[in-house]
Order: structure tokens, then sequence, then C-alpha cells
């Protein structure tokens, strides 16, 4: 497959030659709905491989790029989020790892986090390291693949605003741990190094068996890390535990290995106990809010999703959207969005899979549910571009093109207009008289 298209044959939804032979058009059926204030623009169409497994998305609105931590083609995948066109992949990455069982082994595939600041890219991939791009620079690594010290992934990561400090997780690690890194900031040069490993104590809460996505808020100026099962001791009974949110000082930190307890007001650092919520996600919106993507995957009693205050710790639960794993707070719109792969087909709670659909979460800024989307299942992952209020959501190719891991729904098919799967994009117009290309000019 080409990865040239243009520009107006994307925005218009080009019609595409499905792998069955059948030709139709981008965005239809139910994950295009005519009644949501959400709406399918186009899909983006991805060379190379179906788009069997991928993990995290990012992007950064000043470069006018969107990046896809495709493991189906061992790469980054890099979209123009201006004129809504393929640009080019970074490759070197492990790809599609299987299990015995011919499932996709996540915790060894890669690559999985992906984040960015500036010309630097920085991606986790399924051999325990992270790697560093320059995006002004060949496609080639920056510097030598960084090893963080186990035997998977280097998942989900987490950047300061000035892109001087990087976090990432080994979610799949036993125990589960982060690294700090001290990362390029605007530099030109990359020499990105470890400043020390983070561990959630053992004593406080044993068997904690994961960790996931971070996020850095710049007003308490800390890391917080979604902990989608947090252990204590004597274990949980017959129940599942709740998660965690850890709260990670930067600026505080013990050189080559440090432990985080229980939390600590007085120094807003450690592991703070949640209720009602396993999150997968986070993501901090306004008024110093951070929204945790609860799922049912993690404790099967979840309901719903969870909006916590960075500074006082007081929560709320936003009702009707739960099972997201990346979530996404767009500036542009202020809106949250959820990459749902398991929120409740009708009421919740729903444990099991046959009880959930993927949906495209959208959340308003006061924490109040507006509207979901119909996604392929499987979708989780989004990510927004707060210049030009696009929203980005891969989509799965049909289970019957890739088996395990595919589309077992319609959907996807129909957003992308095509069975290799696809980056669909969908808009929200804040102003409908807006001109993208006036909007444009301000790019740095």
């Amino acid at each position: 497959m080409s990865a040239g298209f243009s520009s107006a044959s994307v925005l218009l939804g080009a019609v595409s030659l499905a792998a069955s032979g059948a030709a139709f058009g981008a965005c239809m059926g139910p994950g295009a709905p005519s009644n949501t204030e959400t709406k399918c623009l186009t899909a983006v169409q991805i060379p190379g491989n179906p788009l069997r497994s991928y993990d995290i998305s990012w992007v950064n609105p000043h470069r006018a790029e969107y990046y896809l931590a495709d493991r189906s083609n061992a790469g980054i995948d890099i979209i123009d989020t201006r004129h809504l066109s393929f640009k080019r992949k970074l490759g070197g990455f492990v790809g599609v790892k299987l299990n015995t069982n011919g499932t996709v082994n996540n915790d060894i595939s890669g690559p999985d986090g992906v984040v960015t600041h500036g010309r630097w890219l920085y991606a986790g991939d399924g051999d325990s390291t992270l790697k560093v791009f320059d995006l002004d620079g060949p496609d080639a690594l920056a510097q030598a693949p960084l090893f963080t010290g186990g035997t998977t992934r280097v998942d989900e990561m987490a950047l300061t605003t000035d892109g001087e400090l990087l976090l990432t997780v080994n979610n799949a690690e036993d125990p589960p741990y982060a690294n700090l890194f001290a990362a390029n900031g605007d530099r030109n040069h990359s020499s990105v190094r470890e400043i020390t490993k983070i561990t959630i104590s053992a004593t406080a809460f044993p068997g904690t068996p994961g960790i996931e996505q971070p996020t850095w808020d710049p007003k308490t100026k800390r890391f917080y890390v979604s902990v989608p099962i947090l252990g204590k001791p004597g274990g949980c009974g017959t129940a599942t535990c709740d998660g965690g949110l850890m709260v990670i000082d930067p600026a505080n930190v013990t050189p080559g290995t440090m432990v985080l307890g229980a939390f600590d007001p007085a120094t807003n650092t450690g592991v703070v106990q949640l209720s009602d919520c396993g999150p997968n996600g986070a993501t901090v919106g306004p008024h110093d809010n951070l929204l945790l993507g609860c799922t049912p995957a993690n404790n099967p009693s979840n309901s719903s999703t969870l909006v916590i205050n960075a500074t006082t710790k007081h929560f709320s639960h936003v009702n009707g959207i739960v099972g997201s794993d990346e979530v996404w707070f767009n500036k542009g719109d202020g809106r949250y969005y959820t990459g749902s792969n398991r929120n409740c087909r009708t009421t919740a709670p729903c444990p099991t899979a046959a009880t959930q659909a993927a949906v495209l979460g959208v959340i308003d800024a006061t924490s109040v549910l507006i509207e979901t989307v119909p996604q392929s299942s499987g979708s989780h992952s989004v990510a927004a571009d707060s210049k030009r209020n696009l929203i980005f959501v891969p989509q799965s190719a049909p289970v019957r093109i890739v088996g395990a891991g595919g589309d077992t729904t319609t959907v996807g098919e129909q957003i992308c207009g095509s069975t290799n799967g696809c980056t669909g994009v969908y808009v929200h117009d804040v102003n409908r008289a807006r001109d993208d290309h006036d909007r444009d000019d301000h790019d740095h």
C-alpha cells in the first residue's frame, strides 16, 4: 500500500478498496453518528501490515503531528494533523510478539509508550529499552537505546512541560517500576540519561502487579501515575483491590533507586489509595484535576470514571463511562477524551467482555459525560490536536483479516473504509467559522 494520500482526497473521506473487494467510503456506520457533537471527519490509512496491535498515541500540535505506537508495523506512525495524511514511520522496534496460543503478548511487543517535546520523540520498546529520535533529523536513533533493567516493555510515559524530565513505566515487571530520566528539553543534541528507578513499597502495598499511564501536573510539579491494582497487607479477601495513584516529586528523588510508600500529605508524595477505581489512564485537566480511566479489566466492579484534584485529593465519579486505557485532555475545546475499550453496553458494572463495547468517551471540563461514540473493539488509544480540535482514534483491522486481537465488530471497518485498520479522525468545532489555515500561521 502506498503511503501517499492527498489532503484533498483524505479530507473528503476518499473511497478505498477493501481487502474483500468491496469499495466503500470512510466514516460510515455507528462510528459516525449524525447526532453527536464529536463528528467523524475522515480516516487516515496506515501503510503496511493491517493494524492488529498498537498502543499509545500522542499529538504535538505545534509540529502538527500525531504519533502512534504501531506494533503491527514495528514503528511509530507519524500523521500530518494539518493535511490529515500519513507522513512517515520511525522503525527499529521489536513489533508484535505472540503467545503460544496465537494471541499478542503485549508485555514483550513494541513500540508501546510514546511522547514528544519539540524535536525529540521518546518511545518505549518491548525489550525494556527507551528509544530516542530526532524528528528534525534522519529516521534513525538519536542515541543508543537506553536499557531500563527489565525483560519486558517500557510502556507509558510522561514529560515535564519543559521537556527536561521524562518518567517511563515498566508495567509488566515483577515488581513493576518507573524510571526517571534527564531528557533533552529544547537542546539540539540528545543526551538522555537515567536518574533513578522508582518502585512501590512491598511492605505498605505487597503484591501490586502493575503501574500504568503517568501524567505531569505543572501546578503541583508532580508526576502522577495510575496504579491499576494496589496490593495491601493480608490481600483483598474475595474482592479485587482498588487501584492507586503514585505521586512523585522529581525535585526530591533519591539517585539510583527510590521506594515510594504511603501518601504523605505534608510532602504531597507517595501512593494514594483510590476508591471504586482501578485506573489505567491519567491526564491533567482544568482546575488542577486529574481524570483517571478506571476499568473493569482491573476491578470487575468498576462502573465509572474518577476525577481527583491533584492538590486536595478530593474526588468525584463520572457515571456512564468506564473501561478506559489512554485518556487525554484537549485544551483546545476543554474536553476530556477516553479510549474506552471496555465501556458497558447497558448497565454497570459490566465485568465480562460480552457486556462491554469500545467507545470514544467525551467528557466536559466540569466532569460531565457528553456522549460516547462507538469504535472498533479493542480501540483503547486516543490523542487530540489542541490547535485544530481534531481527535485521533486508531481502529483495529477486522478479526477475519488479522485473527486474535482484531475487531470483532464492523465498526472499525466502516470508520476506516478499508479492512486494514486506520486512524479515525474526529472533529469538534469550537468555532464553526474558524479558518484552520489562519490558526496554522501561529505554529512554532
